[in-house]
């Protein structure tokens, strides 16, 4: 039998529980997890902690997945119950989550600061009372003129932002792998900058709803 290394890395993405959210710009961390799920074997997931959580290992490392069951505006308290079972230290959490004032598809991984605006994680910042808490945003573009952006974060994707989305979800599937492996920094140096198929310079940190 295969021995799984104990827990040392938390990576948790921000999404709404429910099938009428699941393809929603809203649970583009929610579509993180399951493509690292897809990648590596993180078996069932057990119900605890107001999440959905699934444990496992990339590579040598021993990790969580942790999808919150809160919805997004109370993710803090999914998150806070998870950091106090387990006395963990904000460098052993990654957040993933959408960001309305990125590009569609352009990455921005962030070691701290404040919430930029994203509701879900400004509720995580208060419960553990630190902004040193790692996040990594995945670009959902801007809502239309017309729309305001509650209506838009919860907004399904249309079929042409698939061609973007899909490739930026592995991008960021890539990220959460190389903070695993060697932290937050490095995550920063490769995915920070524009992707090959996205023009404009960096942006600076955006404002999530």
């Amino acid at each position: 039998m295969e021995i799984v290394p104990a827990i040392s890395k938390y990576v948790v993405g921000l999404g709404n529980p429910g099938r009428r959210y699941r393809q929603t710009r809203h649970n583009v961390g929610f579509m993180v997890l399951k493509e690292l799920r897809r990648r590596w074997d993180f078996g069932r997931a057990r119900s605890k902690f107001h999440s959905r959580v699934w444990t496992g290992h990339m590579e040598a490392s021993g990790v969580a997945l942790v999808a919150p069951q809160t919805y997004m505006n109370c993710s803090g308290t999914a998150v806070a119950e998870l950091a106090a079972f387990y006395r963990l230290s904000a460098a052993d959490l990654l957040v993933v989550m959408d960001d309305l004032a990125l590009p569609l598809g352009r990455l921005r991984a962030r070691a701290k600061g404040s919430a930029g605006g994203h509701k879900g994680l400004a509720d995580i910042l208060a419960a553990l009372g630190t902004e040193a808490v790692a996040r990594l945003r995945v670009g959902i573009g801007a809502p239309p003129e017309h729309m305001d952006n509650i209506a838009y974060v919860l907004s399904a994707f249309a079929e042409d932002e698939w061609t973007v989305m899909a490739p930026a979800i592995a991008r960021a599937a890539d990220a959460v792998e190389t903070w695993v492996r060697s932290g937050i920094a490095e995550v920063m140096n490769r995915f920070n900058r524009p992707d090959a198929d996205l023009d404009g310079p960096p942006e600076q940190e955006g404002k999530g709803s």
